[in-house]
């Protein structure tokens, strides 16, 4: 069945960004005394928005974070950014192929970082008014309220909605939306992509795809 509507997550489906993302948190975290390495912030703040990664930081420290400490890990992560941030391989070409087909991105970073980054790759046009962001909702992914918002905005049934997905916070997020979901494992921060295809469908997901030249989306 052809969807009526495609739904992408952001950060390792079009930006490849998780591993500058990361690698900043675990710099910024070391530097205030919790120390953190790059495979930690991954595996255990990989997917969430910043409400419930900061709830977990400081559940696993047992103290606050700074008052400025997101300002201040922002500071040292544009440095990262700056320098040969892209669109994940592929991502321009399949959403160029889309035709009308409606799609929206549905996130959990900060929506002024997403349009920045559509706009520094090109491709803030495919999406027009249709960015969602969970950020600084009390219930992000893994909670579906965020693939649900970006169906009602495009006017499609979240049924007949696809969700592309890369991490298994954001899978079970569109998986509870009733989406039929890609688990996608085609960016940077993904080593070996046979085990996270593998891990993906634990959660559920309905497809794996290695990379944007598996997903075949008749618009």
């Amino acid at each position: 069945m052809t969807p009526a509507a495609i739904i992408f997550d952001f950060d390792g489906v079009i930006a490849d960004s998780e591993v500058r993302a990361n690698r900043s948190l675990a710099e910024s975290l070391t530097a205030i005394g919790m120390a953190a390495s790059y495979d930690e912030c991954l595996r255990d703040y990989y997917g969430h928005n910043w409400q419930e990664t900061q709830r977990r930081i400081e559940a696993r420290f047992g103290r606050p974070l700074p008052a400025d400490f997101r300002e201040r890990h922002r500071e040292r992560a544009r440095a990262r950014f700056m320098d040969g941030f892209d669109a994940v391989p592929g991502a321009a070409d399949f959403l160029a192929g889309l035709g009308t087909m409606r799609r929206a991105i549905a996130s959990s970073s900060r929506a002024e970082y997403i349009g920045w980054a559509l706009d520094r790759f090109g491709l803030a046009h495919h999406f027009a008014d249709h960015v969602y962001s969970a950020d600084g909702w009390e219930r992000g992914k893994p909670h579906p309220d965020i693939y649900l918002a970006a169906a009602e905005g495009l006017g499609v049934d979240p049924a007949a909605c696809l969700a592309i997905e890369d991490s298994p916070t954001g899978a079970r997020a569109a998986l509870a939306a009733g989406m039929t979901v890609i688990g996608f494992c085609g960016a940077g921060h993904i080593v070996d992509r046979a085990a996270h295809g593998a891990l993906l469908r634990e959660v559920g997901v309905h497809h794996v795809a290695h990379g944007f030249d598996e997903i075949n989306v008749a618009a």
